[in-house]
């Protein structure tokens, strides 16, 4: 008889930028909407972003660090948490959406993908081991999960690295009030087989909404009318992404934990994208209606994002490298937990995966 595989989660690592961004960071900004300098003053604009947001800080890499260097980092601390030998590598899924950007010239580097270069940086010569690049919004990394998952149970792979790290601090307008939303930061986790086991992947599900939605997130120029640099910069629709983000989120995990056979009240933990704060408690609370559930148990949802900020492809692995590793009070994951990953963004794309460790 054949034995089942399934990815089980066995390593990881994460890279979170020393320099810290307050609101201060952004008290001497000119912000416009439509064309028009905001006449409120920028300490009104701050305190208001953060009461929706629940962002206090962000982090920002220094000017000499690239994309692909810091997530070099992450993946070299996942792979020593894996205690593997890089060269088994058998993918490398890098989750990113604007390459390795440069300080100031906001061009776009992909060339050559951003895996190659982790693999090359690591040092792994094995021609087997294939890197490449997944495009997917936010939940790129849980997209690269859900690969990962299919190229282990095929018995195409034993071990699989899926990395998620952006800069977005080089690709925000500073006259945008939405560019305080967006940070840097990389996570990498290590899938790995294990044979007839109760552990790992038990269940995916993703949709893309890109009928009516995929403009909630695209590239435009500055809210200021005159931008010396006549760059182009991410623009987000924060109002609606809001809303469908809400909506549709709630269902997608509800049918993931259904075709794993599970009830929310079997989940430990929910580890969702940290988009907006206010966001992700409004999509919890309205996948526990879905179950007919009023309330939900504490503990449920670790955050970062008030500390963190958005880091996009990265939020998802780093709090779960920060959970794991005990640097998120309260919140801890035990042998036998099953928890929820789970992502929004731009396509717009959705996308969850259910896991038991």
């Amino acid at each position: 008889m054949e034995k089942s595989r399934r990815a089980v989660i066995s390593g990881t690592g994460s890279y979170i930028p020393e320099q810290v961004i307050s609101g201060q960071h952004f008290m001497n900004a000119s912000f416009f909407e439509n064309g028009s300098r905001i006449e409120k003053e920028n300490a009104e604009i701050i305190q208001k972003f953060s009461d929706i947001t629940d962002i206090v800080e962000r982090r920002y890499v220094q000017d000499n660090q690239l994309n692909s260097d810091i997530a070099v980092t992450a993946a070299q601390a996942a792979i020593d948490d894996a205690g593997i030998d890089p060269e088994s590598l058998d993918y490398i899924i890098f989750a990113h959406n604007f390459g390795d950007m440069k300080p100031g010239g906001n061009r776009i580097d992909q060339l050559p993908a951003l895996a190659a270069k982790v693999k090359d940086a690591l040092g792994i010569k094995n021609p087997d081991c294939i890197g490449y690049d997944i495009l997917f919004g936010c939940p790129g990394w849980v997209q690269g999960a859900i690969q990962a998952r299919y190229y282990i149970e095929s018995g195409d792979a034993d071990r699989v690295l899926v990395i998620g790290s952006e800069t977005l601090s080089r690709v925000v307008d500073p006259h945008d009030r939405d560019s305080m939303i967006f940070s840097d930061g990389a996570g990498a986790v290590i899938f790995q087989a294990v044979e007839d086991s109760k552990a790992g992947i038990l269940a995916h599900r993703a949709q893309t909404y890109a009928v009516d939605y995929a403009s909630l997130l695209t590239m435009g120029k500055s809210c200021c009318p005159i931008d010396p640099n006549d760059n182009y910069y991410m623009k987000m629709n924060g109002r609606k992404l809001y809303e469908f983000a809400v909506t549709t989120v709630p269902g997608v995990v509800k049918q993931a934990l259904d075709k794993a056979g599970l009830h929310i009240t079997d989940i430990k933990m929910v580890l969702i994208h940290q988009a907006n704060g206010k966001m992700d408690h409004a999509i919890m609370k309205r996948l526990f209606r879905l179950y007919g559930l009023d309330s939900m148990p504490e503990n449920l949802t670790p955050m970062t994002i008030s500390w963190l900020g958005n880091s996009s492809v990265a939020t998802i692995p780093t709090l779960l490298d920060l959970v794991r590793h005990g640097r998120v009070d309260n919140y801890q994951i035990s042998e036998g937990d099953v928890v929820v990953f789970a992502s929004v963004g731009a396509g717009m794309h959705i996308n969850a995966f259910v896991h038991r460790f």
